[in-house]
């Protein structure tokens, strides 16, 4: 009888051991990767109930989310109290759009643990996502049961800066950068807020920070683009639009706003050079642009090229008349015949009685009569 006692006893720990094996073989599989195989290793192990969990995150690893949803929920079945895998649960039902079902289980775990702010934030993401207004609620719990928590401070900060309460929005940044000050999320909204407040110094100051801290996108550069012109640094505003294209070199706007900014500083060869690239890749009425470009041509002496551009302008867009008096003004710098330069005022006059620069117009016409007549009388 001993005998057989002692041998179903070896038997037994051997059958441990090697199960214990078994574990150690997959979890070292999976610490390393081989995640394919760990699932093939778990699933030979006996107690199936016990690796549920981890057969579940090794197909999160793969991307295999269904199967991992499927083991995730064995795992629950098998053990009900288990907060830790109904949390990975309820997030990965989250990231697979199925927000409802992962609202109901982080219900479920409030209920375990109220005082946990990643089930309010979480919870609140999911919220957020089918456009459930409470949304907001859950992420100023989650603050509220830790104010240090950086992700539920952005949401917070963000809803305030949307709903334009400016000041709110500063208060909950300000906090959140007392325990991270170079959290990007918050700078950014820190230089948003500014920037819609009108404050543009200070949005210059915190847009800056981004790009010290490495960052770099279209929004970034530019606002800060628009900042620097604001205070007539038209240098770097250029440089930062330039920025603009490496995101999209097709940017007419972009392109026709540096052409503004070489203007600015009686640059007019590039002025022209990024103002035409403008004009050639938009396809909507572009009287403004040719009104511009005439402007720079003007600036250069190159007359004649001028009033093409302002007739192009005005084809565009017959109603700016601005266009057409800019056609009269360059004229009278280009002819050099007086009686030309007098029939195209008259004209002018005739076409546009109306014309708000009427009065400057009717008094050039009078000079040149007048000078006519003191040349004719010579």
């Amino acid at each position: 009888m001993r005998i057989v006692l002692t041998l179903l006893l070896v038997i037994i720990m051997f059958k441990t051991e090697a199960q214990s094996s078994v574990l150690t073989v997959a979890d070292s599989l999976y610490l390393n990767g081989n995640y394919s195989k760990a699932i093939s290793a778990y699933q030979s192990y006996t107690n199936q109930d016990e690796v549920y969990d981890k057969i579940a995150k090794s197909y999160v690893a793969l991307g295999n989310y269904d199967q991992a949803l499927h083991f995730y929920k064995l795992n629950i079945e098998s053990y009900p109290d288990d907060a830790l895998t109904k949390y990975e649960y309820a997030k990965l039902l989250s990231k697979t759009k199925q927000f409802e079902a992962s609202i109901e289980v982080f219900n479920e775990l409030m209920n375990i643990d109220y005082r946990n702010p990643n089930y309010h934030y979480e919870m609140g993401l999911a919220l957020e996502k089918i456009n459930d207004s409470t949304a907001i609620n859950r992420f100023r719990t989650a603050y509220d049961l830790n104010d240090t928590h950086q992700k539920a401070i952005f949401k917070i900060a963000k809803y305030f800066l949307i709903k334009r309460k400016h000041e709110i929005s500063h208060r909950y940044i300000d906090k959140g950068l007392e325990t991270y000050e170079n959290n990007v999320e918050l700078i950014s909204l820190k230089a948003q807020n500014y920037y819609y407040q009108d404050y543009y110094k200070d949005a210059k100051v915190w847009f800056q920070k981004l790009i010290d801290l490495g960052e770099s996108s279209e929004f970034i550069h530019e606002k800060l683009s628009i900042l620097y012109a604001e205070f007539s640094e038209y240098e770097q505003a250029i440089a930062q639009r330039k920025l603009v294209l490496n995101y999209n070199p097709y940017d007419s706007n972009s392109l026709f706003v540096i052409g503004t900014y070489y203007e600015r500083l009686n640059d007019f060869d590039n002025a022209e050079k990024y103002m035409l690239r403008a004009i050639k890749l938009k396809d909507v009425p572009l009287d403004h642009e040719y009104q511009k470009l005439g402007i720079v041509l003007n600036r250069q002496q190159r007359y004649k090229e001028a009033i093409e551009a302002f007739k192009v302008s005005l084809k565009e867009n017959p109603e700016n008349i601005s266009s057409a008096f800019f056609i009269v003004t360059t004229k009278d710098h280009y002819y050099a015949d007086i009686d030309s330069k007098i029939k195209a005022y008259q004209d002018f006059i005739d076409s546009y009685p109306k014309a708000t620069f009427l009065s400057f117009v009717k008094l050039r016409l009078a000079e040149l009569e007048q000078e006519k007549f003191l040349k004719v009388k010579e």
